[in-house]
Order: C-alpha cells, then sequence, then structure tokens
C-alpha cells in the first residue's frame, strides 16, 4: 500500500515467482560466459540446474498446492496461479533447452580439449567398454533390485530427485510372466560420475555417468527377455513440509514425521530424456498423476546437476578461480584476548574476504573464559561439522548457561538441525525451538562476562548464518560490539523469544515482525519529506530479494518526490524501475559473480545525517512480516564508511557482474564505453585477502 493507503495497479509488479526465474536465467549465463575459468563455468550449470530443482520443489509446489485446493489468490501483480504456471512452464522449457545446448555444444567440447572428457556410449572403446562392464558386475549390479511390474508388483514409490530406469521388456522370465515394463533404481549408495583409470582412458581425466553404465549394460538384469528400450526419469516432488505448529505439542518429533514422507510427496515435475517414447512417458505421467504440461524432456543427462562432483577430483588449478586466504581480523587470532579487542570499539567482519574464524574465536575464548556466565545463540543454518556447535558444548559442560534458539524450519536443513539440537540437549544446553508461527531467522549472538563486579554484554549480530562453510562463499557483514544499548535490546530479545514475553521497545535495533517493516517505511517517508523540502535525498539498498508490496509502494511514492533510489538487488525484484511518472529515478540492479551475495544493507541519506543498517531481513513480505528478524545500526563513522564504500558505492561502480533491470523485466548487462572494468567481489578480494 502506498501512504494513501491505496495500492499501485497490478501492472507495476512483477510476479515473485517468474522474477525469482529469472535470477537462474543470470546464474546460466555465469556458464555461459567463455571469459571465466572453465571448471567454475561448469559449477554455474550445475547451480542454475539446482536451483531449478528446488524452484519446482517449493514454488512450484506452493503454487500447485494451492490451486488444486482452491485457495489460490493473486499476489499484488494480480496475475492468477494458474496462469503463473503457464508462465513458468514456458520460461522453465527455455532455461531446460539453454542448459542442455550449453552442456553439448560448448562445456563438453571445451573440456575435452582439456583432456577432460566424458566419452559416449558410442564410442567406448573395447577396452573402456570392458572395464565398465567390470565395475557394472562388481561394484553395481550387487545392489541393485529391479523391479518388473505386474498386478502383484504395482509401480512403487519413486524418491523425489532420485535416479531411475524405465525398461521396456518382451519375452517371458523363468516363472512364464510376461516382460513389458520394469524400472531399476540406481542405487543411492554409488556415485553418480563414475572415473574411469588412466590406462583405459585417452584423456587424463574420463567419466562416465551412471546412468550410462545401467543403460549399458541393463540386459544383464533380465536374462533370456529383449530390452526393448531403457529410458532414464527423475521425478520431483513438493518439499514444503506443513506442520500445523498449534495442534502438535513436539514440534522437533513432528517435523521429524512430516520429513520421513518429504520424499514422497506429491510429484510436481517428470524429467525423462528426449528419446523416451510416448507409450512410456504417458505410463510414467499416469503413475505420477502429472500431465503433459509437467513432464521435461533432456536431450542429456537428466541429473546433469551431478557433474559438479568432478570438479573437486581434477587437479587444474588453471581451469578454477584463483584460491584465496580470507584476511585474519587484527586482535580476533587468538594472540589477544578477544573481549579486550571489542571492548575498545566496535570490529566489522567482512566475509569471506576477512575470515570467519574470527567469529570461532569469539564462541571459543567464551567458552573457557572463567569471567563469562552466559552465552546465548540462534542457529538457522550452521553445519552437520560446525566447530561452533562442539564449543557450545564444552561451554556448558564448563558450568556456563547457555541457551540456543534452533530454528528446525530452515528449509532443507531440517533434518541436520534436529540432530545438532539433540546433541546441544544431551549436553546440557537449553535448546529453544523458537516461536510458533515465526520462523526465527535472526542472526545473534550474546555473550555475559562478568567484569570489575559488573556484568557486561558481548554481541555479534550478522547478515548471514553462523556457517563456516558458506563464509567462504556468501558475502556477509557482520558486527562485534560491547555497546550497551544493543547487549540490552539483544538481551531483551532473546528474552522475548525463549520466555513468552510480550512485545518490547528496542534502542537501537530494529525486529521483525513488530517494527522493522514500520520504520523502513518510515525511512522511506522521511526521504520523501526531505526532497520535497529540497534537501539532499537519497536510499540505496542491498538486498537479496525485493517483493513485500508496501515497501514497494512507499519507493514508487518516494521516487515521484523526487529521491535517487538504487537498488542492489541479487535475485527477485518485483519492483518495475524507470516507468515515467513512477519510478523513473529508481535503478535497479543484480550482482552475480564468484560469490553469492548475501548481505542486507540499508542506507539512508537523510538531509546529511546518514543512516546506515545491516540485517537478516530482505524486503520480503516473509522477513518483514512473517518472520524474527534483526537489523542493526553502524553506529561507528569509521565502519559506517566502510560498510557504505565496501557493500554499496563499490557494487554500484560495478560493470562486469552487473545486471540492470528494466522496466520490462528484462535484464541487461551495463555498457561499459571506455570505463575501465571494476568488479565489486575482485576489488574485494585484492584489498583484504592474500
Amino acid at each position: 500500500m502506498t501512504a494513501s493507503g491505496k495500492s499501485q495497479p497490478p501492472e507495476l509488479h512483477f510476479n515473485r515467482e517468474l522474477a525469482q526465474l529469472e535470477f537462474n536465467v543470470r546464474v546460466l549465463a555465469q556458464a555461459q560466459d567463455e571469459s571465466l575459468p572453465l571448471l567454475e563455468r561448469l559449477r554455474y550449470l550445475c547451480i542454475a540446474n539446482s536451483n531449478l530443482d528446488e524452484f519446482f520443489e517449493v514454488q512450484v509446489a506452493i503454487l500447485r498446492h494451492h490451486v488444486a485446493f482452491g485457495d489460490a489468490v493473486a499476489g499484488p501483480d494480480g496475475l492468477p496461479p494458474g496462469r503463473v504456471l503457464d508462465r513458468i512452464r514456458v520460461r522453465a522449457l527455455d532455461l531446460v533447452r539453454d542448459q542442455y545446448a550449453l552442456w553439448r555444444e560448448s562445456l563438453l567440447p571445451a573440456l575435452e580439449r582439456e583432456g577432460i572428457a566424458f566419452p559416449e556410449r558410442a564410442h567406448w572403446t573395447a577396452k573402456r567398454k570392458r572395464w565398465l562392464q567390470q565395475y557394472f558386475r562388481s561394484e553395481v549390479l550387487p545392489v541393485l533390485s529391479p523391479l518388473g511390474l505386474d498386478p502383484a508388483h504395482p509401480f512403487p514409490r519413486i524418491l523425489n530427485k532420485s535416479l531411475n530406469i524405465a525398461v521396456a521388456l518382451r519375452g517371458t522370465d523363468a516363472f512364464g510372466r510376461e516382460g513389458h515394463v520394469a524400472l531399476v533404481r540406481a542405487p543411492r549408495s554409488l556415485p553418480r560420475i563414475v572415473r574411469l583409470p588412466t590406462e583405459v582412458c585417452d584423456h587424463p581425466y574420463e567419466f562416465v555417468f551412471l546412468s550410462s553404465i545401467l543403460l549399458e549394460f541393463v540386459d544383464e538384469l533380465f536374462p533370456g527377455m529383449r530390452v526393448k528400450g531403457a529410458y532414464p526419469f527423475r521425478v520431483t516432488r513438493n518439499s514444503e513440509l506443513f506442520v500445523d505448529e498449534e495442534e502438535v505439542e513436539n514440534l522437533a518429533h513432528a517435523l521429524r514425521d512430516e520429513l520421513r514422507g518429504r520424499g514422497f510427496a506429491r510429484a510436481v515435475r517428470l524429467e525423462i530424456s528426449e528419446s523416451c517414447p510416448k507409450s512410456v512417458a504417458d505410463f510414467l505421467m499416469r503413475n505420477f498423476e502429472l500431465d503433459e504440461t509437467q513432464v521435461y524432456r533432456c536431450n542429456g543427462p537428466v541429473n546433469i546437476h551431478r557433474v559438479v562432483t568432478i570438479c573437486d577430483q581434477i587437479a587444474r588449478p588453471d581451469l578454477k578461480f584463483r584460491r584465496f586466504t580470507p584476511r585474519p581480523v587484527p586482535g580476533l587470532d587468538g594472540e589477544r584476548n578477544v573481549f579486550e579487542a571489542i571492548a575498545e570499539r566496535d570490529i566489522l567482519l567482512h566475509h569471506p574476504f576477512e575470515s570467519f574464524d574470527a567469529v570461532i574465536e569469539l564462541v571459543r575464548q567464551a567458552s573457557t573464559d572463567p569471567k563469562v556466565l552466559a552465552i546465548k545463540q540462534t542457529l538457522y543454518r550452521t553445519g552437520a561439522d560446525s566447530p561452533l556447535v562442539g564449543l557450545l558444548i564444552d561451554a556448558a559442560r564448563a558450568g556456563k548457561d547457555v541457551t540456543v534458539v534452533v530454528e528446525l524450519r530452515a528449509r532443507f536443513d531440517e533434518e541436520q538441525n534436529i540432530a545438532f539440537a539433540n546433541r546441544l540437549q544431551e549436553a546440557g544446553v537449553q535448546v529453544v525451538y523458537g516461536v510458533v508461527g515465526y520462523k526465527t531467522h535472526a542472526k545473534m549472538l550474546l555473550i555475559v562476562r562478568r567484569e570489575h563486579g559488573a556484568l557486561r554484554r558481548y554481541v555479534h549480530l550478522s547478515t548471514g548464518n553462523y556457517h563456516h562453510l558458506t563464509s567462504l562463499i556468501y558475502t556477509d557483514l557482520g558486527l562485534m560490539t560491547a555497546d550497551p544499548d544493543i547487549g540490552v535490546d539483544v538481551h531483551a530479545l532473546f528474552q522475548q523469544i525463549s520466555g513468552l514475553g510480550p512485545a518490547i521497545t528496542l534502542k537501537r535495533l530494529l525486529q521483525s515482525p513488530f517494527t522493522l517493516h514500520k520504520r523502513v517505511l518510515e525511512m522511506i517517508e522521511r526521504e520523501s519529506a526531505h526532497a520535497r523540502a529540497g534537501r539532499p535525498a537519497r536510499i540505496i539498498a542491498k538486498l537479496n530479494a525485493l517483493n513485500e508490496a508496501g515497501v514497494v509502494d512507499a519507493l514508487y511514492a518516494a521516487s515521484r518526490a523526487g529521491v535517487e533510489i538504487d537498488l542492489i538487488v541479487r535475485g527477485a525484484c518485483t519492483l518495475r524501475p524507470g516507468v515515467k511518472g513512477l519510478s523513473e529515478n529508481i535503478r535497479v540492479r543484480s550482482i552475480i559473480g564468484r560469490f553469492l551475495e548475501h548481505s542486507r544493507v540499508y542506507w539512508f541519506a537523510n538531509a546529511g545525517a546518514a543512516e546506515i543498517y545491516c540485517a537478516s531481513a530482505d524486503w520480503m513480505e516473509r522477513n518483514l512480516l512473517r518472520r524474527i528478524e534483526v537489523c542493526f545500526p553502524i553506529l561507528d563513522a569509521e565502519l559506517a564508511q566502510r560498510v557504505y564504500d565496501e557493500t554499496l558505492t563499490n557494487y554500484l561502480a560495478d560493470n562486469t557482474q552487473a545486471w540492470i533491470l528494466h522496466g520490462d523485466g528484462h535484464y541487461q548487462r551495463p555498457p561499459r564505453g571506455d570505463d575501465m572494468p571494476h568488479s565489486a567481489q575482485a576489488a574485494l578480494l585484492a584489498k583484504w585477502c592474500a
């Protein structure tokens, strides 16, 4: 809604699902970019393919769920969900076609030129075939369980995204049963990409898809019968978990039960080989209860994303991004008491350019420091082997009061989160599962320490997860501070989450779902007021996504008032920039590079008294209205300038990895002209990393 309470016409909002799909087009463009290292291009292809999987598992599945149950409603863009599904189909077909064309026509030949080959079955030499047949008989055949379909063996439950082969047969088996169709499930225990030994290869590196091995030797599974054809397929299922939190006594147990069925939920997409005949495709569609619009034919392996595993097997640094070492943070490297360093002044961490080891060192020292009384932390995604979990357990065993808010509903990490929550509880850590109906997405760490007879709070706040591995591939910002007001705010937030407390008034922080949305709208309106009064007015925001209609409409109003607005939105953006009389002062760009842009930064000029915030929240409906999020100001003037320079002006100057969003919804690389090439990420690597 606008400040006047009137919503903008639907045509001024892009559809959020289609906008998210367009992000995948930009990722695929990285794989098509011949200036990038070859194996990194291969990674981008696999990322684009995996992203499309998740898009169908979640966004498409949710849309189809609502359409099926008759409760589908149009979003701010006004498109009925059925129409959205039609448009998704058209765009997804383009994406699938482009992915496989890139694989066949560009990446495969380029890899072979570098001595990395995927020999097709038709080109297997006799020695290759002998080795692969032996591999099949010794490694694959013993764990296969082919299933012939007949009245006693109906169509089985097929696991989400598993590789399977539909085999058309002719003849009779040992019991006189007439063969028609059998299914062969690829063993989950075996690698999907098999590397051939050098003695049978014509290239330094040769790989074969497990699906090719199964197709070549499938007749050995059905002696006495003739294989008329064998066709790989893969089904994608709804992976959204539906748990009525009001109706369950134990959320962890309910989620665990729900997870057991996730792999067999309703099908939303069927991928089959391009050569699969219509009769087999129709047979699969009937059994998965799908129609033609949910079938995607692949001109290549149906599980092409599995090829990413070869990148770690190939010792060719020249075909990968140059390795880097994140800069150690001065004073946080174990040589000095971390608390003394933070007490002196606030410390900013910019990952991956600065090491996440600083966060681990903070928790390590807290776990052993006799002056530390309590540790409180939120964990959303943290990794199965996170050193932080072990340190929190050590702290609890050392007699410290440790409370951890574990968000069990972190999508695709639910099972892992349940597992480490159990480990924490067994060690005496107080584990809290957040608030019913609201995901705890805030990233907070609070340490209470006794100093000189009084208690002092030390805080770490972040835009990203406490995950030591993703800290090397996501850009994120973290703040370590002993500011008393921020410490009191974070303490109050933990009390509210764990103790069922009432709404609270915070001194420095903004919080979803209570104050953040309202305050963002107020700050946008404040810039509008400055512009109307002739004062300097500008907004710059760096986000992962923007789709909250109220914020979009407020930005339109600010643009009409004369506010200059620059938005750096990595993923889906539903705001339509550059519309005359509405958004001509708004510019939107997306940065797609080596690292996943994940930091959220909001900057408001405020007539010369600029304010800058970092946050765990995007300007999305779910983040602002249905999650627990934290937005924190950068109060130290030097650090505020650093955030402004490194994450805003640096990215606005990017002319190599940027994509500009136009008013008709398409993205385009910015014209460089005579300007020197500038990559924001490369500039930060050069500045901070060895």
